[in-house]
């Protein structure tokens, strides 16, 4: 029998997607549930049941085993492994690790993923045991030795030398030992595991170690079933990728293996190929198939989708994939080559696998609709398929669906009568409407307004179409691309619905939607083709020496994937091969993968890329990350479509004849009558005006007003008309009419926008480790008086502290600023935080009006990024024994290091170099780091003046002022009803709480709230005076805490602006910690801000104390010399630690996280022994360190840091006498403790208590242990004011 079916099935979340190509017929197109047991066991064997028997005319029964003979191709995209990972359905298994890390997965980054939700939920490692191999690698030589190893006079096989496949050099410390290898296996084997995860530090470079566990596993005596090395899944640097990787590919690689032999053994007589569509848009063989490779497969193929039917290559436009979901949108991006990723993070874990680059935002058909304080809100939270949308009769809430149905933007008839508690009715139109009404009253009774529903489900499609906009000018403007060149490929249930109004947004003239756009991802699975990528790292200097050996290694991958793909069943005359090198400037992190330039030169090529991408290039050597081939294979695909625009530019274009139906459509105020087109009846070449309804089978397409639509062959071309209606009316608004809720709504999305890119700017430019790794950064706008508008939130010490140091160089510079000025400042008394947070402040500068050409401020954007080297005393800017500011390096009231757009950079450098001249210390030791950083700064800033100055032209000037104002007093409102609700609840009573610091000083706050005017005047008289000690607390630090925890407290979206702050008053007296004079050491605020937020919280009475404390912990070398004056070169290198979260009513404290005012994430710590002279020995859980109650605190982290050679190390932190304290009866956590492992002279180990704050010079091999504190526990019979100290 000839094989003459050709089938792909994507099978998403609700789903299943199929398109089966019969040689001579037309094809098949249908969806099926994706999960039916009462009717069938798997959707894609039902799917194909379903073809065989439509192809055939015979039916066949469910659950008869298939004759596949027929079927030449079967093409799958699957969900399997996603949902094994978020519903946690995966294999059992053991993970095995370096002595030292069994926590690695556990403690994650250490940072938490919701920032205003003090009860944190971070996801739970995979792996259900854990066992430590006592083996050790490290690298020969580190990143940033001033005087490098000269590898020629290294000799593999002295001193554990190892020279690894890429030439670079690693010392084996500890091999591991086979006998106890051996022993450990066993007893897994004997509790019933038979899958293995083996990740052990540094084996990206040297596998042999993982090599070795992993033969020994296989060994007939042992035979575990699944065993996964970290080497073979993710060759990369990066040692918690990595594990997270390992672990994710040993959860789901068998669940994957189990799917693909219970789908084959459903065929008596198999396909000819079964493949499966993986992450990166290529397809693998059944048998080849893995656990990673399958989480976005289905996602993948839209993107393949879009570009095989819609990307025109004569033509070039890039095109922007729109795919908009249920419960979420993913947007994509294709100019003619796939956008990679080689990370990503999917249920909370960075899972490290090649992927196509989608962005996804919860924002779909069935987000549901909010009116929370005055503005309306599109999800996160969806409705799901069950209950789904409230049109569903299944007692669901409001979503998108119910708001496109409400207003006529879906045809009720088109829909089958499948809904409600016996599937048998239409959509229900009147519960949508009796909801609106509701949602309306409840809306109009926040805002004092007197909308129609109708007005309010136009305000909710205006809020998600903003909020879905979002991504997509991250995919664009964030990297350097202007959306509005660009084409935008709607495609999705719901995205017809929505793509003219996202256009418009985007100023894109073009949309095109396939006939299959409702299952382009099953259409881009059929157009798919074999792929295979070998990578290994690198690790040198890219020069000519380089060359020679890159290419061996380049030619060794080709052979290797061409030889895999040919055992896939590939065309060997259809291979094709990107060879390609991962590069990066020295010293950064911002790797870039570059394809094989024609002329070869790979140094230019990653040039330019740098500066487009980044918009600067630097002055340093280029590094080989590592080497890469990609190859492709044909396997059978389809034609690609053919062009929409060729077709377009050659078409003799028809009118639309007249309608049979019209539908009323709510647009722009009003209902009009609208064409109802179907699109099966409609002639090619025809053109239909906007506005009108495309209907077919599988969606609805709304055309707006500013639109027309060309019916092609194969696709819907919409096409711009007119300038938009809605944006019309919003350039005609004055600064006096009213303010409009809805527009409210959306320009709060659009500032936060603006700030978050800001971020993402400064996140991509940045260089140093602190701001790229560890993102403690913060962007920012600001009023033209210097009041907060937007603030991304990132590290939460930022929030409202910021807007103090604008408004003082406000102050400084009125009347003197120009376009193209640039100021940086720190000072404490001039509104900064500590000193190495360094802010860059830039005037927006904009025209009053559209006729006049005159320009002023309209706004300040700023940007706040913490230097870990800023010169001074200490061997990097946290300083445990600073007495006073001159000693914590480079401080600056006001300077200007931008004029008209020329950076000053001798200014600046003798700026630090000053901070270098005071007795005893040093200037920075990394100024090019310190240079660039601010450089970066400055460029966020001005991706933020342009994202302004946009609005600003769209809008015009008064109204952005005038919604920028009523944003803040939006937040004003909110926090004064929170405050009436407080005073309400405590009888109108002061709140008071006491805590102290280490050295005995206390911080102290009375919170008096007047209950009909909803302000506060927080009291912090009582606390101690400034202290010869470096953990005073600038007022803005007070401010910030206070904005803080007031957004955790009321605990809904609000915001985050200058009116959080307007009902409160501060009253902190000069001279005290928390309002210290000019002179005072400052560099521990932010980790005494820790304590401010405590106390804060305890007033309240809500949640246990946490660590307190943000562990500053560094080391380094070099500098200049206390006591000869010398100046020698060196290093340094900062992190914070993170500890235990203190517990509340109904939830435990999370473990090992970094709370309250900061959320720095951990540097990998392959990253750090890859750069700096150290061995991480140990990084866990502290565990039993939490306080216990009803509900137990979070326990802190032990690590441990070893010199590699002579290196000064210090500590500044707190919590080291008095106990994080419990509420409710809970019990205190445990306090931190510091220690030094120095040697003696007998050659043993001394354990010396450093207290908590400590400078120590160590000699090779000592080490220091950090022991960050315990969270307190909740509720139980503890009694409080037995343990007021809690020392």
């Amino acid at each position: 029998m000839t094989a003459d079916i050709k089938v792909a099935i994507d099978r998403g979340g609700t789903f299943c997607d199929v398109i089966a190509d019969i040689d001579g017929r037309e094809p098949l197109i249908f969806k099926l549930l994706s999960e039916d047991p009462a009717n069938y066991p798997d959707a894609p064997t039902e799917a194909i049941r379903r073809v065989l028997e439509a192809v055939e005319g015979k039916p066949i029964p469910v659950g008869e085993k298939l004759d596949g003979s027929r079927i030449a191709s079967c093409r799958i995209g699957t969900t399997v492994a996603t949902n094994a990972l978020l519903e946690h359905k995966g294999e059992r298994f053991a993970f095995l690790t370096t002595k030292g890390f069994k926590d690695v997965c556990v403690i994650g980054d250490q940072s938490r993923p919701k920032l205003f939700d003090l009860s944190i939920r971070k996801a739970d490692a995979l792996h259900s045991a854990v066992v430590e191999i006592d083996e050790r690698i490290v690298p020969a030589d580190y990143d940033l030795n001033p005087e490098p190893l000269d590898r020629s006079t290294l000799r593999p096989g002295e001193d554990g030398l190892v020279r690894t496949a890429s030439g670079e050099f690693v010392r084996v410390l500890r091999r591991p030992d086979p006998d106890a290898v051996r022993a450990q296996l066993r007893e897994l084997k004997d509790q019933g595991y038979t899958s293995l995860a083996i990740c052990f530090m540094h084996a990206y470079l040297h596998p042999a170690h993982e090599d070795l566990v992993a033969s020994i596993a296989r060994e007939p005596e042992l035979g575990f079933h699944f065993v996964t090395t970290s080497a073979s899944t993710s060759p990369t640097i990066k040692f918690l990728n990595r594990s997270t990787s390992t672990c994710s590919e040993a959860y789901l690689y068998p669940v994957i293996q189990r799917y693909v032999q219970s789908f084959t053994s459903g065929f008596r007589l198999p396909p000819q190929r079964v493949d499966f569509m993986c992450s990166d848009g290529g397809l693998k063989a059944a048998t080849k198939f893995r656990g990673n490779e399958a989480l976005l497969s289905g996602p993948a193929g839209g993107v393949v989708g879009i570009a095989r039917s819609c990307y025109d290559p004569d033509d070039g436009t890039p095109v922007i994939g729109f795919d908009m979901g249920g419960t979420s949108t993913d947007v994509s991006r294709y100019d003619g080559k796939y956008d990679y990723l080689t990370e990503t993070s999917i249920a909370g874990r960075t899972i490290t696998v090649p992927m196509l680059n989608i962005a996804t935002v919860a924002a779909g058909g069935g987000s549901i609709l909010f009116a929370r304080n005055g503005l309306l809100a599109v999800g996160p939270e969806s409705a799901g398929a069950h209950p789904g949308p409230a049109c569903y009769r299944k007692g669901g809430p409001l979503t998108v669906t119910d708001a496109n149905l409400f207003l006529g933007r879906l045809v009720l008839s088109s829909f089958p009568s499948i809904f409600g508690e016996n599937a048998d009715a239409p959509l229900d139109t009147a519960v949508v409407e009796a909801k609106f009404k509701d949602i309306t009253a409840e809306f109009n009774a926040q805002t004092n307004q007197s909308l129609t529903p109708q007005e309010v489900a136009l305000g909710f499609l205006d809020v998600a179409n903003e909020t879905m906009s979002r991504p997509i000018r991250n995919a664009t403007e964030a990297r350097g691309f202007a959306p509005e060149n660009h084409h935008l490929v709607s495609f999705g249930g719901a995205g017809g619905q929505h793509a003219c109004d996202i256009a418009d947004r985007l100023g894109i003239r073009r949309i095109l939607i396939h006939k299959y756009s409702s299952l382009l991802s099953a259409y881009g699975i059929a157009q798919a083709e074999l792929q295979h990528e070998a990578l290994e790292p690198y690790g040198s200097k890219l020069d000519a020496g380089a060359g020679v050996h890159v290419q061996e290694r380049l030619a060794a991958l080709k052979a290797n994937v061409s030889a895999e793909l040919l055992s896939q069943g590939a065309d060997g005359d259809s291979l094709v091969f990107d060879e390609s090198l991962v590069l990066r400037y020295f010293g950064t992190d911002t790797n870039l993968t570059i394809s094989k330039p024609e002329d070869g030169d790979y140094a230019a090529k990653f040039e330019a890329t740098h500066l487009r991408e980044f918009a600067f290039s630097m002055k340093r050597d280029i590094v080989i990350e590592s080497i890469k081939v990609r190859g492709t294979g044909s396997a059978g695909a389809r034609e690609q479509e053919a062009s929409a625009l060729k077709e377009l530019s050659s078409n003799n274009p028809l009118p639309a004849s007249e309608p049979r139906e019209t539908q009323q459509v709510y647009i722009d105020g009003a209902w009009h009558a609208t064409a109802v087109h179907h699109l099966a009846s409609v002639p090619k070449s025809t053109i239909i005006p906007g506005p009108a309804l495309l209907i077919d089978q599988t969606q609805t397409i709304f055309v707006s007003p500013t639109f027309k639509a060309h019916i092609l062959t194969s696709h819907v071309l919409l096409e711009k008309v007119s300038a938009s209606p809605a944006t019309q009316s919003t350039l005609d608004a004055t600064s006096s009419s009213p303010v409009d809720p809805i527009q409210l709504s959306v320009f709060a999305h659009r500032f936060m926008a603006i700030a978050e890119q800001m971020g993402t700017t400064l996140q991509r430019t940045s260089i140093s480790t602190s701001i790229k790794e560890r993102l403690d950064f913060s962007c920012a706008i600001f009023s033209p008086q210097g009041k907060l508008v937007a603030n991304a939130p990132h590290i939460p010490i930022h929030l409202g502290s910021m807007q103090f140091a604008i408004q003082a160089q406000h102050r400084l510079w009125e009347g003197k600023l120009r376009p193209g000025d640039v100021l940086l400042t720190n000072h404490p008394q001039w509104g900064g935080t500590h000193l190495p947070d360094l802010t860059v402040v830039t005037p927006v500068f904009v025209p009053s009006s559209s006729s006049d050409e005159k320009e002023q401020i309209a706004f300040y954007v700023a940007s706040r990024g913490h230097h870990t080297d800023i010169g001074g005393k200490g061997i990097t800017s946290m300083m445990p024994e600073s007495r006073e500011l001159w000693e914590e390096g480079l401080n600056v009231p006001s300077m200007k290091i931008v004029s008209a757009g020329e950076f000053l950079e001798s200014e600046v450098l003798a700026a630090f170099e000053k901070a270098g001249s005071f007795p005893g210390c040093s200037t920075s030791r990394r100024l090019a780091d310190n240079i660039s950083d601010l450089k970066a700064q400055t460029s966020a800033n001005q991706r933020g003046i342009t994202l302004l100055r946009k609005l600003c032209a769209e809008a015009g000037l008064p109204v952005v002022h005038k919604y920028m104002n009523a944003i803040q007093s939006n937040a004003e409102s909110a926090v004064r009803s929170f405050f009436r609700d407080i005073a309400r609840q405590t009888g109108n009573t002061p709140l008071e709480a006491t805590d102290y610091l280490d050295d005995g000083t206390p911080m102290r706050v009375r919170i008096s709230i007047d209950p009909h005017t909803g302000s506060a005047v927080y009291d912090f008289s009582g606390s101690g005076p400034q202290t010869w000690g470096n953990y005073n607390c600038p007022i803005s630090i007070c401010h910030s805490a206070i904005i803080y925890t007031i957004r955790c407290l009321v605990d809904m979206d609000i915001p985050l602006n200058e009116g959080c702050l307007s009902p409160v008053a501060i009253v902190a007296p000069p001279g005290s910690v928390l309002n210290p004079g000019p002179r005072a050491a400052i560099c521990g605020s932010t980790l005494a801000s820790q304590r401010v937020i405590d106390v804060i919280l305890r007033a309240f009475g809500r949640y246990a104390a946490s660590q307190g404390c943000a562990n500053s912990f560094g080391w380094g070398m070099g500098g200049r010399d206390a006591v000869t004056g010398e100046v020698r070169k060196g290093w340094n290198y900062g992190e914070s630690i993170g500890g235990g979260v203190g517990a509340g009513e109904g939830y435990e404290g999370a473990h090992s996280t970094h709370v309250h005012s900061t959320n720095t994430r951990q540097t990998d710590a392959e990253v750090i022994e890859k750069r700096t002279a150290v061995l991480v020995r140990r990084y866990e859980v502290r565990r039993g360190s939490g306080g216990g109650g009803r509900w137990r605190g979070g326990d802190g982290i032990t690590r441990e840091v070893e010199a590699r050679i002579p290196l000064k190390f210090s500590i500044l932190s707190d919590r080291r006498v008095y106990r994080p304290w419990g509420m409710a009866g809970g019990e205190p956590g445990s306090k931190g403790e510091n220690f030094a492992f120095l040697k003696n002279e007998e050659g043993g180990m001394e354990r010396i208590n450093l207290g908590g704050k400590a400078i120590i010079n160590l000699g090779v091999g000592e080490y220091v242990q950090v022991n960050t504190p315990g969270g307190g526990g909740f509720g139980g019979e503890e009694v409080e004011d037995r343990h007021r100290g809690y020392v």
